[in-house]
């Protein structure tokens, strides 16, 4: 009985070992994984995003280290943004400088940040009136983003650009108009939430109905 015992201990104690030793080659392989991903963040996007993602770069960037955002994209999505840029702002189009593996590994890097699933309440399908949308536009949205969405320099994202609407939706722009962004100047617009603006659904149908609107102009 007693020989059984100490044979039973020791597989256990192998056991462990054999499973701290694994954990630790695991975590040892993602740490060198990440670090390969970080070396291309800290080359490509730093300047802009800064060096947590949180928009404190040197230069304009968008905060992209954030839940509300990194809940509402999808990794294509974060993998068009980087590989199409954006067009006439300092976002480039790093499809032609960079391989879609090294695209890949950013897109990794910035997904690592997300730390929560949100689920937000959304319409499916988006029906506004755009000539409504633009007069609650130019009320609550123009000081940030600008005339007809063309965007300010370190305040808002240039809406009517044809990359930024070609790749993102509509349900992904009515969800960052009512969730708005933690920790940016993007508060939440709808009503029952804590922002300032207490706008109701088809309030931010029709403003979203009117910055689709631009794609066109």
């Amino acid at each position: 009985m007693r020989k059984i015992l100490i044979g039973c201990y020791i597989l256990i104690m192998f056991t462990v070992i054999f499973a701290i030793s694994n954990g630790e080659l695991i975590d040892g392989k993602k740490s060198k994984a990440v670090a390969a991903e970080e070396k291309l963040y800290l080359q490509y996007c730093l300047a802009c995003h800064g060096e947590t993602g949180k928009g404190e770069g040197k230069r304009a960037g968008t905060a992209i280290n954030n839940q509300h955002f990194l809940s509402s994209v999808s990794d294509e999505d974060l993998y068009n943004y980087v590989k199409f840029g954006r067009k006439d702002t300092d976002m480039p189009a790093y499809g032609t400088s960079l391989s879609d593996e090294d695209i890949h590994k950013l897109v990794v890097f910035i997904r690592h940040w997300q730390t929560e699933k949100i689920s937000f309440e959304a319409p499916n399908v988006i029906a506004g009136d755009p000539d409504q949308g633009r007069g609650k536009y130019n009320l609550y949205c123009l000081s940030c983003h600008g005339e007809a969405g063309e965007g300010k320099i370190k305040m808002g994202t240039a809406l009517a650009n044809p990359q930024y609407l070609k790749y993102t939706s509509d349900r992904q722009i009515w969800i960052t108009t009512a969730y708005g962004r933690e920790e940016t100047r993007m508060g939440p617009s709808l009503k029952g939430l804590e922002g300032a603006r207490q706008l109701k659904k088809q309030d931010i149908s029709d403003i979203v109905s009117y910055i689709r609107s631009l794609e066109h102009k």
